[in-house]
């Protein structure tokens, strides 16, 4: 480890130490608390824990590291070292029930013990019948038996390395080893809480084809769309979205009938029929352990790629945003639809998942510096229960994550007033970029001000400042902020690589800036202030004669490095 990795870890550490994001006592019983659960609260749904709001600042394990504790032994240290206060786990049916009927829970005690001993929190990823749309982590026993757990077929009657959702027995044995280990949980677990959501399976759906066809599958296809989806279809119809309600006009929104008859011929109409049988399956098994233990539940898409022509180019029938409406249908008992965002424009994608009202949760993304925009993003604007980059157990205090771990630590101090201010609707956040996509400037209304965000360019004269002229940008920057609405005339933001004006919602006035403080905030989230900045500090414009034409004061709060920090504002108008 060098010596500026020495230094941060040690820093961070005694950070993590400090601020948590789920600051509610701990009590000598649970028997007062629900467990863990998705509350509405205003316009957000947010996750409770301990009757507390919860912000789940996390990261996905790779998917082998919780197999072996000696493994994960030295790397928990780097995971609150960065900030993190949630771990995303996965636990595999084949660990899990190795033998047919005899259930090892070794795996899932190492994790719940070494969590509560770094005080994190845990979401376990079920790993069973499928991970990656592919089947590899379901027990020996199930793979060999492929009379009894029937593999997805090619159209020409060959084998494919996929459980096929038209197995009974498969979703059964699935379901019965996931309640086992739901059932363990609450007898573990229920009164601590360390564990707070259920991944499960992982980014389902059928690769290379658009459907299965398996004999039961094709079965299912030349048979009656199942009542149930028709009647969901029909009660839901005023709300659908657009990409379901398309494929049922083909047949004039016909109420009953097979799959082509109902939503006509074509990729689409195989690619809805997977999504049924996916989502109706993933219920049984989802259900059978809600029953046991009801526990948050949500599932992540491989989302649809760029390059990507029709379905089977990614995993057919997945929870991806087209196919919410047959999900919501088949799959009552998973609460959270995620997406998995690896792609560039990540505030649009997410707005398409976060449509009809789906819970806002990311379990697989970037960290870095553009990590930290996109879960700024979520959280101030989407109002997001959290967010989870990928394999941080060895990277998370790496010199390339060292603004996303300053992100997380300075948010988990601030989450109390984040969780409050999103279920008050009085939070935003925004997200810009130089390049692919470009978004250099944002606008939020809030109160009675506008306020204008434009990216800092670290390095270059004038990057981002608010010149008539317009600032330079490096092609790799990217900044963010959020923005908390304090009262009236007071806001508190979190910002980075990125400079702030106002102006008056309405009218001719000009916004001036009365107070200006730097600061941070303490382990139990109070407001500790810093310096009074003014003068240099807040005066982005000398060109004052445009400026006042074009409505502005020339001063503003300039975040103009990477690294986060807070400010708060006191406003007035002239």
């Amino acid at each position: 480890m060098n010596r500026f990795l020495s230094i941060f870890v040690a820093a961070a550490a005694m950070i993590a130490a400090a601020c948590t994001s789920n600051p509610a006592p701990e009590q000598p019983s649970a028997a007062g608390y629900q467990q863990p659960h998705l509350e509405k609260r205003g316009n957000v749904t947010q996750l409770i824990v301990k009757g507390e709001p919860f912000l789940a600042l996390a990261s996905e394990l790779r998917n082998s590291s919780a197999s072996s504790a000696a493994y994960m032994e030295p790397l928990w240290e780097n995971l609150k070292a960065g900030g993190m206060n949630t771990v995303l786990a996965v636990v595999t049916w084949e660990q899990v029930e190795p033998v047919e009927g005899q259930f090892d829970f070794t795996v899932v005690d190492d994790l719940v013990k070494a969590a509560r001993e770094h005080d994190l929190k845990l979401a376990i990823l079920w790993f069973g019948s499928w991970k990656n749309g592919m089947s590899s982590y379901h027990p020996v026993w199930v793979k060999k038996d492929n009379a009894k757990y029937p593999p997805a077929l090619t159209k020409e009657g060959k084998k494919l390395p996929i459980l096929s959702t038209l197995g009974d027995a498969t979703a059964a044995a699935d379901g019965k080893a996931y309640a086992a280990m739901m059932k363990h949980l609450r007898e573990i677990d229920a009164e601590e809480q360390t564990v707070i959501m259920i991944q499960m399976e992982n980014e389902v759906g059928l690769h290379g084809y658009t459907r299965d066809y398996c004999p039961a599958a094709n079965a299912a296809f030349a048979g009656q769309v199942p009542a149930e989806l028709m009647k969901w279809l029909s009660d839901h119809k005023d709300t659908l979205l657009p990409e379901t309600l398309d494929a049922w006009k083909k047949s004039n929104c016909k109420t009953s009938g097979t799959w082509e008859e109902v939503f006509g011929k074509g990729d689409r109409t195989d690619e809805i029929f997977m999504a049924w049988n996916y989502a109706s399956y993933m219920n049984k098994v989802s259900a059978a352990g809600k029953a046991e233990y009801d526990l948050p539940t949500f599932v992540n898409a491989w989302i649809v790629q760029p390059e990507d022509k029709r379905p089977g180019n990614y995993p057919s029938g997945g929870p991806q945003a087209q196919n919410h409406d047959i999900w919501r249908a088949g799959a009552p008992a998973i609460d959270i639809l995620s997406p998995d965002i690896y792609l560039a424009d990540f505030p649009n994608i997410l707005r398409m998942y976060s449509r009809s009202g789906n819970p806002v949760f990311i379990p697989e993304s970037r960290a870095g510096q553009g990590g930290a925009a996109n879960a700024a993003f979520a959280i101030g604007e989407m109002g997001a229960i959290g967010y989870s980059p990928f394999g941080l157990e060895s990277g998370a205090v790496t010199p390339q994550n060292k603004t996303f771990a300053e992100f997380y630590h300075k948010a988990g101090c601030f989450s109390k007033e984040i969780l409050a201010a999103q279920a008050e609707g009085r939070i935003h956040g925004t997200w810009v970029k130089a390049l692919d996509p470009t978004r250099v400037k944002d606008e939020v209304v809030m109160g009675d001000y506008k306020i204008q965000f434009e990216l800092v360019s670290s390095g270059r004269r004038n990057g981002g400042a608010p010149q008539r002229t317009g600032g330079t940008y490096a092609p790799d920057a990217q900044g963010y902020a959020i923005v908390v609405q304090d009262d009236a005339d007071n806001f508190t933001f979190l910002g980075s690589n990125i400079r702030v004006v106002f102006q008056p919602r309405e009218g001719t006035e000009t916004v001036g800036l009365a107070k200006v403080v730097s600061g941070d905030f303490d382990a139990d989230g109070n407001w500790v202030p810093g310096r009074w900045l003014n003068g240099d500090e807040i005066q982005l414009r000398y060109d004052i004669l445009p400026a006042i034409e074009e409505n502005y004061s020339g001063q503003g709060l300039d975040f103009g490095r990477p690294s986060p920090e807070f400010i708060k504002v006191q406003l007035y108008k002239y």
